[in-house]
């Protein structure tokens, strides 16, 4: 089937319609195609060409049959009938942001001035309300100075916090908006300033991506990642293209591609490499390999990465001062619980339970959102070996913990512990867990 082919913009009347804006909320697709063939006049053929589907298929969503789920066929859904990104709880579509502008020479004189005037008014009047909004927004706030950069990269450092302490769910209009306010800025300042201002767009764009792979969008957070890493392009901070890769690796070992998630993760490394090899950062990377191999059950390589993983990090002892920023958090606590994790990927819960137990026991309470990840993994290799009290104690702490964050990806793992314990259903600590996570997630 051939990919969409979008159309022009949905009538504006639709799109402030109430009952169209919670169908889009509730992806109630019967609804959505329904509304745009009677508003729009876009009948079921044309919105299987637009979407890249067949009829048929489009057919079965409108009678009830069929629905969607996958993210990748909603954002084909939101390109081909150009709806609005937010609509649907996706990021802005590329097609929502406008491209950069362009410097044109231009002869002096009246009658060229006036051409090109009039080609600035044509261009305003064709582009998207909320485009014109930022272009105005951005030319009122005037220059961009040092203290601009400032106070951006502090937003930026308090976003990190935030989605290290609650989850990056909830920040992803604001960082996406943020992108969006710098990658404008960026075409009206000239370098040294443009090239900061490039360095800072690739830093929200990989926040985007993470803040998307948080809530478990990997379709989206994928844009985001790949953006990152083609703003850093011809920046030679090769150390940052190598975090970027490392994180589109977990994200691919999450999404069951962990073929290319190891393929991710040796790139990373090579980048690193050519940065210099910083052991702390190749000590994170060699990890993400092993959790891809663990993924693959492929013991013997896992384990060879693991221990790559430590010797780098014996390497780095005493030199955690040179280290970029972003990767301090990579203590010798996240080395034992990520090495027990990887070990409980494997099916070596014996090995792995100690080692999370460890890591849980010195983690500070900042950091909500790493806590309940490992006390789920904690959980997952104590049911590996039949200790069902113990599993679902510490499945409650991950539960407890998830209810101050908004982390889809946590979430997520809550409810597929719930699944594995299909098996012990009348089980007394199983019943308690049930009760307890019935009256936390309502």
């Amino acid at each position: 089937m051939p990919g969409p082919q979008p159309h022009q913009a949905l009538p504006p009347e639709l799109l402030a319609n109430q009952e169209w804006q919670r169908a889009c909320r509730q992806r109630d697709f019967a609804k959505v195609f329904h509304l745009v063939k009677v508003k729009a006049g876009i009948y079921p053929s044309r919105v299987a060409t637009l979407c890249g589907m067949t009829p048929s298929r489009v057919g079965e969503i409108m009678s009830g049959r069929r629905g969607l789920a996958h993210i990748d066929v909603i954002e084909r859904v939101a390109d081909g009938l150009r709806i609005p990104g937010a609509m649907l709880g996706l990021a802005h579509r590329p097609w929502e942001i406008p491209p950069p502008a362009t410097t044109r020479v231009r002869n002096p004189g009246r009658s060229a001035q006036t051409s090109e005037t009039f080609a600035a008014i044509e261009r305003e009047t064709d582009a998207e309300p909320h485009s014109d909004l930022d272009n105005l927004l951005t030319l009122a706030d005037g220059r961009v100075t040092r203290s601009t950069l400032l106070a951006l990269r502090s937003s930026v450092e308090d976003y990190w916090r935030r989605d290290d302490e609650y989850g990056g769910a909830s920040l992803r209009p604001a960082v996406v908006g943020h992108l969006r306010y710098v990658t404008q800025m960026m075409c009206s300042v000239r370098a040294p300033l443009r090239r900061d201002l490039q360095s800072l767009a690739a830093e929200l764009a990989r926040l985007a991506g993470w803040a998307y792979f948080d809530a478990r969008q990997y379709s989206t957070a994928r844009t985001h990642f790949t953006q990152a890493l083609r703003l850093s392009h011809g920046q030679d901070d090769y150390l940052f293209m190598a975090n970027v890769l490392s994180c589109m690796s977990l994200q691919a070992t999450y999404d069951g591609q962990s073929v290319h998630a190891v393929a991710l993760a040796c790139k990373a490394q090579d980048s690193a490499r050519a940065a210099g090899g910083q052991p702390l950062v190749m000590s994170m990377l060699h990890m993400r390999e092993a959790f891809a191999h663990a993924t693959l059950r492929d013991a013997a390589s896992c384990h060879q990465a693991i221990g790559r993983s430590r010797d780098a990090y014996e390497q780095a002892r005493g030199q955690e001062g040179e280290a970029p920023s972003w990767i301090r958090y990579f203590d010798e606590t996240k080395l034992i619980v990520d090495t027990g994790i990887a070990l409980a990927k494997l099916g070596e819960s014996q090995r792995a339970e100690p080692l999370i137990a460890e890591g849980l026991r010195r983690e500070t309470g900042a950091k909500q959102r790493g806590r309940a990840f490992h006390a789920f993994w904690l959980a997952t290799a104590q049911l590996q070996q039949g200790k069902l009290d113990a599993a679902c104690h510490s499945a409650g702490l991950a539960l407890d913990l998830s209810a101050s964050l908004d982390s889809p990806r946590v979430a997520g793992h809550v409810h597929e512990f719930h699944q594995r314990l299909a098996p012990y259903a009348r089980e007394a600590p199983v019943i308690a867990f049930e009760q307890r996570m019935r009256e936390a997630l309502g």
